[in-house]
């Protein structure tokens, strides 16, 4: 019999949970996508300095994202110093707004006819709120000779929209990864999820099997315990007395993360670009997720469960309670009370082989009404190249382009001793989610609460109908669709 609890670590304070993810890290930087900059971060706009002599100005709104914190402006405004000292012809002006107020900011600059040249960082979500205001960069990297070589070509498709225009390119990027609790695997006897995607999983009676969700339900199973030290694979386990769970996601809970997981990358709206549906994939994976919290025996702990103080008041994996979560990589701001022993690894595939996973990712936005395209340009080159590893060091993000993965390495190594493989991470990037689970539909926000309301009954409704609900979803999403038209 196993021993029935971990020693309960101290429980991390978070600051910043607005969409999707953390914004106060326990390093330095803050770290998360762009758009859920915390309230702390929200730091009055300094006035923005007339261009001087012949340069073209260019304005680089920031706060619709995170960069607005008082404790990242001097190293924002030190990376527009070394641009503006680069060279004679442009001067880069920052102008930071509190993300609180800087959507409607944005809103009012744009139809006024006086937008900023380039925003962010900003994510998917915060992105969306500007749809089809950026600027197409194709002919600018064409006529430039932009080396798109060095992103992972995978990171540049992401941001092509579906008339071909690239709206964006790689800065930082989070890739999802399975982490786990290495004490919890080495007390059930059990190998250690796999370290890349390829390898096969080596069950207790050695043998070798997919690393998919089918096993990892099945793992998850063995490493949740009761108070008596019993698992939920044994006939004696006890589920209304759970001390430790096999499995969660941490902080990606949102149906359309769950469904893009489990089921693959899709979209709410069908190609006609017309009728609301609700993918195969992922009402079957929204059933995998509400049937691990509430089926007979259940590996992944409840809304109630991860809001009580023993499992973290709402950051399991730090509550050392949890044995896997997967998450995308700015959990690493977040985890700090998660103990030592903790580690990284690949995500699972589906049935087929697919690995379906995420990336969370935020980058810098051409507006298509800059009268100054070519130096807005020379500008973004500047942010997501010689400028990147300095931002990125107060962002919390990992560099997307390559050449700079090894000096963000080497700072995570120094921060996470014990980790062994940060090749889980960037081996991630090869999987992003095309389109994004927070890919854009018409009335996005209002769908992206729609649906993000069945997360809530899903954590907390046992006898859920999600059959019923689904169809509830699709018709409230075709209603909003067709007032949109």
């Amino acid at each position: 019999m196993r021993r029935s609890i971990l020693p309960l670590l101290s429980v991390l304070l978070i600051v910043g949970m607005l969409v999707t993810a953390c914004g106060a890290p326990a390093a330095p930087a803050p770290a998360a996508p762009a758009e859920q900059a915390a309230p702390a971060e929200q730091a009055a706009a300094p006035a923005a300095p007339a261009a001087s002599g012949d340069r073209v100005q260019i304005r680089w709104f920031i706060g619709l994202g995170t960069g607005s914190g008082e404790d990242q402006l001097a190293t924002q405004q030190a990376v527009v110093d070394r641009f503006n000292a680069s060279q004679d012809r442009i001067e880069l002006v920052m102008e930071v707004v509190p993300n609180a107020s800087a959507r409607d900011t944005l809103a009012t600059q744009i139809a006024s006819g006086s937008g900023p040249d380039i925003v962010g960082p900003v994510g998917w979500g915060g992105s969306n709120a500007f749809f089809g205001q950026y600027l197409d960069l194709n002919p600018l990297i064409e006529a430039d000779g932009f080396d798109l070589s060095q992103f992972n070509p995978a990171l540049v498709d992401m941001y092509q929209t579906e008339e071909g225009a690239q709206a964006g390119l790689p800065f930082a990027v989070f890739p999802a990864a399975v982490y786990y609790q290495t004490e919890m695997f080495d007390e059930a006897g059990l190998n250690y999820p796999p370290q890349k995607y390829g390898d096969k999983y080596i069950m207790p009676d050695g043998s070798e099997v997919d690393w998919n969700w089918d096993t990892l339900t099945e793992i998850a199973k063995i490493l949740t315990v009761d108070v008596n030290g019993n698992d939920a694979s044994m006939a004696e386990f006890d589920p209304t007395s759970i001390v430790q769970y096999g499995f969660i996601f941490q902080w990606q809970t949102h149906p359309n993360y769950i469904g893009t997981y489990l089921g693959g990358a899709a979209s709410l709206l069908a190609e006609d670009g017309a009728t609301a549906q609700i993918p195969e994939g992922w009402l079957a994976g929204w059933k995998w997720w509400h049937s691990g919290m509430w089926g007979d025996r259940p590996f992944i702990p409840t809304g109630p469960v991860t809001q009580a103080p023993e499992f973290g008041s709402g950051n399991a994996f730090s509550s050392g309670r949890i044995a896997m979560a997967v998450v995308p990589s700015w959990y690493t701001c977040c985890i700090a009370d998660a103990g030592q022993s903790w580690d990284i690894a690949v995500m699972p595939s589906d049935a087929s082989g697919k690995i379906n996973s995420r990336i969370d990712a935020d980058t810098f936005r051409i507006l298509k009404d800059t009268k100054n395209p070519e130096e807005a340009f020379e500008v973004l080159k500047f942010l997501i190249g010689d400028g990147s590893l300095d931002l990125l060091s107060v962002y919390g993000g990992m560099p997307a382009r390559t050449d700079d993965f090894d000096e963000w390495l080497s700072t995570k190594q120094q921060q996470f001793p014990w980790v062994t493989n940060w090749d889980a991470i960037s081996a991630g990037l090869s999987y992003p989610d095309v389109p994004s689970a927070e890919a854009y539909v018409p009335s996005w926000s209002q769908v992206w609460d729609r649906v993000g309301a069945l997360d809530s009954l899903m954590v907390n409704e046992k006898t859920l109908d999600l059959d019923a609900e689904a169809a509830k979803i699709q018709a409230d999403l075709q209603a909003i669709f067709d007032a949109a038209q």
